[in-house]
This record gives structure tokens, C-alpha cells and sequence, in this order.
């Protein structure tokens, strides 16, 4: 039914701080029946004009004044303006612009803007509720590689496969339009605007829509750190920039400075914007490390308290997940107790800490790990950094994370990142044997952490996943084959990078979904859906407790104990090829039983070898090489509902 969620408070409405700073309407075009109201932020410019037709003479175009109102806003209301409309803004009887703030770029990011209406979408998802944290599986997945046809609807027809694996929740890599056919999709210049390539605004409701309708919430990433250098106009509005602080990836965006609040609200509304107009349930907010603020009252602080804000006000959970280099617990500290308020952040430390183990590479970031004691550190308190020295940074890193709790702790094997900045791009599922990744697939779907999974993983998909763009500027193209270059050889990672301005660096990343259902890939696909399945129905595992939950290496086994209650679970991971026996602790206080094998990745049914590990004896139990168990206490109860024996 059309409009059967809430929108809630416009981009205008305010809640706190610098998102009161708007210009009473909705920023670019909003379409009203037969008209439609355009506002921009050009705080320089004096007369600000909107352009309606298209670039060529292939209609007549014609020119309407906006009028300026308080914050360096023009606004004004266009009579016989629908939507299909394209349009461009002049600043001071000059230059003529796309919409900082458009919602759709047909024709690219040098082309024109276009009107379109976002309220007349008939949505079918009414009563979808997101999971909460403690009970999502995040996939993390690629629009123009997902499919060969790199499109939202293709992207659906995959859905039913995604809901049956047991994942809840789809996390989507930024959409935002970029300039070219392709894009890893962060060098996104027009922020507001869905890439025309995927289908636009039109086909990110449909896909969204399409998801809520298997049972799976959507988180989509967005990049407020910074944007891309091609086509991008916000710099001839105002200063959305600064120079006085710079990203590894470009200028940094101003929301401390001068004119400050006003970037602010067009960051808010933005995502204000994919949370209501698209019914997306959750935000990836990338690099936040990089948003660099000296203000009392941090940018990030006040996006928290407005997103917050609006999932009151539509009666539903809406998330905010940030990703930081900066092991720091403010990120998901409450704003009442000094921190962002942000519902959860990726621990990279886990990924780092478990890739080094299986792989052995100490090259760049990996200096750092090498040990499964670091590992199990992470299982258990979060950041394995927390405030010790680290070598590769040559300073101490992070802060204590022990009081947060694990569903605010994003953990992961692969995704886009760690795969990507690799000079071929290439998975995990190349770099180790099958066994190993079981082994791996059970160390983050028993952690006690919210789990990502990148796309393909569940079946060991071999496409690479490196870095690329499609710019239209040749000069541009060398600088980024040179700064890739100068990156990996930073990494110390070996190997010649693959040119990511070349088309079939793209191509080989395509997903090849006909694996999952071939021999050693669908073995693999059995686990993964095993081990969810178990994830969501064992009383201990299901709903962790950072409290009850200790971890330990012994020898190379990953000792986790669980407990929940009167419940108690023993997860054992084995790193080495060989067996190694364990001492399993007592169990709980005053309760006569035994340990029962709940769970065996080496069960056939569990696309296993067949070589199931012994029974306990005597306290001990032999776990197989890079084999990995869950063992239950049992006191005269049957074995946890859901459990695979």
C-alpha cells in the first residue's frame, strides 16, 4: 500500500544542534502536484535561478528565480514542473550546476539534475519490523557485481537464496551516483542521488521493498567522510570543504568550521532521507575516523540523535553502524554519557587477528597479530587493542572495550575492504585450503559478535574483489593507477596491483552464482547454513552475554565458554592440522550431567568429512585438525532445540 510507513519529520523539521540550520523545506526538488519546490545552499551567491529543460534543443528550457531566505539558502516554488523534469541551478546569471542535492542524475554526473517523486511508490512492506542487533547476520553485497547485469532487479531475484541461507539483514555498498559505468561506489559526488547505472531511485525502492518482503532489513552504506573528485559541484555552492584537515582519499568535509551547520543539515538530511523515502532500515557510515571535528557537540553525535529521533516517530528500529579505524568505545556510548549514541562499529581487530592466524601473512596491518591468544581476545572483550602499543602505528591504539556489549561489535572474515586493498583482490577462499575455510566460517558464526558475511563467501566464491572506477578524465585515471600502486607497495603486500581504471578489473569480480551448487562449493554452503541455523536456535549462542562469555587459547584451540543462566556451551576451534585435546570446564555449580556434542562441522550433514570427533571422556575431548565444536552441558534435559549432534 502507498505510503503505509510514516515518513516522518522532514529534512527541515530539526531535532538537535546544527540540524535546525535548514531552509524550512526539503533540500533540491520536491514535486507538488503540478509544480515543485527547489531549495539549495549557495551561501555566496547573490540570485540563485533554476534552469527546467534539458541540455540540448531538444525542448524549450526556461529560467525561474529562487529567492533567499536565512542560512544562505534560495528557495522557491516552480509552477508546471513534474517529475521527469530536468534541471540545473544558476549561481549569479553564470555557471550553470547539477543539485547538490539531487535525487536522480539520468544522464551521469556531468548531465542535469531530474524531478522525481519519491512518495508515490507502492510499498509492500508493511509490518516489517528489522531484527535487532543481537540477532542479525549482515551481508555485506555489491550492486554492479552481485549480477552480471549489476542492477537492483537483478540483485532481487537473488533474495530468496540470501533469506534461505539464514542471513537477516542485506548491508549494500554506497549507491550514491559516481561518475562512469562502474565504481566500488566510493567516489559518489552526488550524495542524494541513487547511481542511474543500478536503476536508480525507483529501482532502490523496489529492491528494498523486495528484501523487506523475504524477511531481510537493509543497511545501506554511505560515505559522509568524503566525496569523489569527478563531477563533483559542492564546492561551487559553499563550503562543504575545508583545507585545514585532508583524507587519505581527498579534501575533507567542513563540519567544524565556518558554515558548518548548514553542512551538517545536508549530511542529516541525507540520511534522514534513505531511512524514510526508501525505507531503508540502517546506515553504514564509512570511515568515520575521517569526519574530523573539533566541536563540543560532534556532527556525529547529532546525526545519532536524529536518526533516533525519526525511529520514534515511525515506531521502528532504525541503526546507525559506523565503521572506525579508532577502537574507540565512545563511538557506541550513549550521548547522555559523552559518546555518539551509534548502535555499533566494525572491530576490525577480529579480522585482523584471524586472518593473520590462518594465513600467516604479517605484511602492513598484519604486523600486528600473530598469535591466537589476540584472537581470542577479541572473542572475548572486543578490540584486541585497547590502549597497548602497536607497531604498526608506532603509537598505543584504542581504549577499553570490555563493557560493550557484543551486539554492538561488527565482526567479519572478508569484506569489501580487506579483500580489496589487496594488489590482486583476492579472497580468502584462494589463499587457504577448504578445511580452513570451515574453520573460519565457524570462528565468526559462533563469535559472540554481530557477523558480516561478503557476498559469495558462503560458497568460497574464487572471483576476486579488487578496486575499481570508470573515470572520464584520463589525467584522473593515471593518478589512481599511480596512488594504488604507491598504497599496495605501502601494504608490503607482494604482487603487481591489477589497473582498477580498466574495464575487465570490474568484470572478473562478477559473482558466479551457479558455484553454490556445484560440488566443494555446496559443501561449504551447508555449513554456512548450518551454522546459522544453530547461530539463531541454541539457547546459549542465540542471545549472548559479553558478561558470560569468556575465550582462551589453548595450545592452537579456541577455548570459548558461554553461559547463559543454568545454560553452558564450550565452543572449541582447532587452528592446526593435527588433533589436540582439551580439558573441558566443570559444569555449573551443583548441577550432576555431562557434556554432549551439539554441534560438528565435520558432520555430513554439514557438507563435513564424516570424521566426527569423539565423545568427551573424562572431562577431555580430542578436537580434530581444524575441525571445531560446540559441546552443551547436559543435565538430564534433551539437546538445545536446533541442534545438529
Amino acid at each position: 500500500m502507498s505510503g503505509s510507513r510514516p515518513t516522518g519529520p522532514s529534512d527541515a523539521a530539526g531535532t538537535g544542534g546544527a540540524h535546525r540550520e535548514g531552509p524550512g523545506v526539503p533540500l533540491g526538488a520536491t514535486p507538488d502536484g503540478d509544480g515543485c519546490t527547489f531549495a539549495v545552499w549557495a551561501p555566496a551567491s547573490r540570485s540563485v535561478s533554476v534552469r527546467l529543460g534539458p541540455d540540448d534543443a531538444s525542448a524549450p528550457s526556461r529560467l525561474e528565480p529562487l529567492h533567499a531566505v536565512d542560512g544562505g539558502y534560495h528557495v522557491g516554488r516552480v509552477e508546471h514542473c513534474r517529475p521527469g523534469t530536468r534541471y540545473r541551478y544558476r549561481l549569479d546569471g553564470g555557471e550553470q550546476l547539477a543539485d547538490p542535492a539531487s535525487r536522480s542524475q539520468p544522464d551521469g554526473v556531468h548531465g542535469p539534475s531530474e524531478v522525481v517523486d519519491l512518495s508515490d511508490h507502492a510499498w509492500g512492506d508493511d509490518g516489517f519490523v528489522a531484527a535487532p542487533l543481537w540477532q542479525t547476520v549482515l551481508y555485506e553485497l555489491h550492486i554492479g557485481t552481485f549480477t552480471e547485469a549489476g542492477t537492483f532487479d537483478a540483485a532481487i531475484e537473488h533474495l530468496s537464496d540470501l533469506s534461505e541461507l539464514g542471513v537477516t539483514a542485506v548491508e549494500v555498498m554506497p549507491v550514491a551516483q559516481f561518475p562512469g559505468r562502474w565504481n566500488w561506489g566510493y567516489d559518489g559526488v552526488f550524495p542524494f542521488a541513487v547511481q542511474s547505472s543500478y536503476g536508480g531511485p525507483r529501482g532502490l525502492q523496489r529492491f528494498v521493498d523486495a528484501c523487506h518482503q523475504q524477511g531481510l532489513a537493509v543497511v545501506l552504506d554511505v560515505v559522509y567522510n568524503h566525496l569523489g573528485p569527478e563531477g563533483n559541484v559542492l564546492g561551487a555552492y559553499g563550503p562543504y570543504f575545508t583545507d585545514r584537515y585532508r583524507t587519505p582519499w581527498g579534501a575533507a568535509v567542513n563540519v567544524d568550521g565556518e558554515h558548518s551547520d548548514q553542512v551538517r543539515h545536508y549530511f542529516i538530511a541525507n540520511a534522514l532521507g534513505w531511512l524514510s523515502a526508501f525505507h531503508v532500515d540502517g546506515l553504514r557510515l564509512d570511515a568515520v575516523h575521517s569526519i574530523l571535528d573539533t566541536t563540543a557537540r560532534p556532527f556525529l553525535a547529532d546525526l545519532s540523535e536524529a536518526v533516533d529521533d525519526l525511529g520514534r516517530h515511525q515506531g521502528r528500529p532504525l541503526t546507525l553502524i559506523a565503521e572506525s579505524a579508532d577502537n574507540d568505545p565512545r563511538v557506541v556510548r550513549p550521548r547522555a554519557s559523552g559518546g555518539l549514541g551509534i548502535q555499533a562499529q566494525w572491530n576490525d581487530d577480529f579480522h585482523h587477528a584471524l586472518h593473520a592466524v590462518v594465513t600467516g601473512e604479517r605484511a602492513g596491518y598484519y604486523e600486528d597479530f600473530a598469535t591466537l591468544d589476540q584472537l581470542a581476545r577479541t572473542v572475548a572483550e572486543g578490540f584486541y587493542f585497547q590502549g597497548e602499543y602497536s607497531p604498526f602505528r608506532k603509537r598505543r591504539h584504542g581504549a577499553p572495550s570490555r563493557d560493550i556489549d557484543p551486539s554492538q561489535l561488527v565482526v567479519f572474515a572478508q569484506n569489501h575492504d580487506h579483500i580489496g586493498n589487496r594488489p590482486a583482490g583476492d579472497r580468502l577462499s584462494t589463499l587457504v585450503p577448504t578445511a580452513v575455510l570451515r574453520l573460519v566460517a565457524a570462528a565468526l558464526l559462533l563469535s559472540p559478535q554481530v557477523p558480516l558475511l561478503f557476498m559469495g563467501e558462503e560458497y568460497g566464491e574464487p572471483a576476486p574483489f579488487p578496486y575499481f572506477v570508470d573515470h572520464g578524465d584520463p589525467e584522473l585515471s593515471r593518478a589512481v593507477r599511480s596512488g594504488r600502486t604507491g598504497e599496495m607497495e605501502e601494504l608490503g603486500l607482494p604482487g603487481r596491483p591489477l589497473d582498477p581504471t580498466e574495464g575487465r578489473t570490474r568484470d572478473i569480480a562478477v559473482l558466479d552464482h551457479r558455484l553454490r551448487r556445484r560440488d566443494g562449493h555446496h559443501q561449504l554452503y551447508e555449513l554456512y547454513t548450518g551454522l546459522l541455523s544453530f547461530r539463531s536456535t541454541d539457547p546459549v549462542l542465540s542471545r549472548p552475554d559479553r558478561g558470560r562469555c569468556s575465550a582462551s587459547a589453548v595450545g592452537r584451540v579456541l577455548v570459548q565458554v558461554r553461559q547463559l543462566g543454568h545454560r553452558l556451551a564450550v565452543v572449541l576451534g582447532n587452528f592446526s592440522d593435527g588433533a589436540h585435546e582439551v580439558v573441558l570446564p566443570e559444569g555449573p555449580p551443583g548441577s550432576a550431567g555431562a557434556w554432549v556434542t551439539a554441534l560438528d562441522i565435520d558432520d555430513p550433514r554439514l557438507g563435513g568429512r564424516g570424521l566426527a570427533a569423539p565423545d568427551p571422556d573424562g572431562g577431555r575431548i580430542s578436537v580434530p585438525g581444524f575441525g571445531a565444536l560446540v559441546l552443551s552441558w547436559r543435565a538430564d534435559a534433551p539437546t538445545p532445540e536446533g541442534a545438529v549432534a
